[in-house]
């Protein structure tokens, strides 16, 4: 028989190592944990990684990382970040949204908190629009009680079924809690083609009065955006409650590449790929890209979008 004296010091030291075992500082050392109440992202580090790796979009950059931040360093924020990101395909709207997602939960995309929907493949059809909308809303309360810092990318925003977004609304709005559960800590983000062609006609009317890509301003675009977007049937926000209430903080115009945006690009994919950077092979995958308008051909039509594909057949 054990005597008691060893039994007590065999039930101390397994309580003791049980106790530091479940400790969060150990424990989410190899579980992924939903981010403490007080913590706050690194607003050096994603400045870092969005001007090293997001290239042509001083604009997007600037407004997303005072939004973000603001939000994160704000204990009581009122209700959620809504951050609507347009601009034709290739421009960064998805690099971006998976930077932020990486700088929220170390996992990125691949983090069980960080929720990516594609309108043509989680919500197809049409005739399945109000049990659409009760998915959706259960999926987003379910993952919001689970963890309050949740991040929600909705992909494809402009092949949206009318109205379906808007069965999110309640959750976007200013509510100290729905149902129970408080919102106000999650993001949300929107991405969307539409509105492309009206940010690029900015853009291109500030090249041809000879001011500098730079010197366009979120005034210069955010009002026509948000009002082009609203009264756009192909835009997945056509009258939708989200605008119509003012619950997107941002419309966030991601402007058309240049030549020399799709060269950085270029080199960028070279050097992820282990490669020495050959500028004969940058210039010769550049010019394989379409750019426009047809006279001026100043911006590249598919962005950085194709940029992977065509220095494939560049390898050795």
């Amino acid at each position: 028989a054990l005597e008691p004296l060893s039994v007590g010091l065999a039930i101390g030291v397994a309580s003791a190592l049980t106790g530091y075992l479940s400790h969060p500082s150990f424990y989410c050392n190899y579980v992924e944990c939903c981010p403490s109440a007080g913590q706050r992202l690194n607003a050096t580090a994603l400045k870092v990684q969005l001007d090293a790796k997001l290239f042509g979009q001083h604009l997007a950059k600037d407004v997303v990382l005072k939004a973000v931040m603001g939000f994160s360093n704000n204990p009581s924020p009122k209700k959620p970040l809504a951050l609507s990101l347009h601009g034709w395909a290739g421009t960064g709207k998805n690099f971006l949204s998976q930077i932020l997602a990486e700088h929220v939960h170390r996992a990125g995309l691949r983090s069980k908190f960080v929720h990516l929907f594609l309108a043509t493949l989680h919500f197809p059809h049409h005739d399945q629009l109000k049990l659409y909308k009760e998915q959706l809303q259960n999926w987003i309360r379910g993952n919001v009680s689970a963890c309050p810092h949740s991040v929600f990318i909705f992909d494809e925003m402009d092949k949206m079924h009318p109205g379906l977004i808007d069965a999110i609304k309640p959750f976007l709005d200013y509510y100290e809690h729905v149902d129970g559960v408080s919102y106000r800590k999650a993001i949300f983000l929107f991405l969307s083609n539409a509105g492309g062609d009206l940010i690029n006609k900015a853009a291109f009317d500030f090249w041809t009065s000879g001011k500098g890509r730079e010197e366009i301003q979120l005034k210069d675009l955010e009002p026509t955006l948000s009002v082009g977007v609203f009264n756009n049937k192909n835009s997945g926000l056509w009258h939708s409650s989200l605008i119509d209430r003012n619950l997107i903080d941002y419309f966030v115009p991601f402007l058309p590449l240049e030549h020399k945006h799709v060269k950085m690009c270029i080199r960028a994919e070279m050097i992820a790929r282990g490669y020495a950077v050959d500028e004969k092979v940058v210039q010769a995958v550049a010019d394989e890209m379409t750019f426009f308008p047809k006279e001026e051909k100043v911006y590249s039509d598919k962005g950085c979008k194709t940029v992977q594909a065509k220095l494939d057949i560049h390898e050795d």
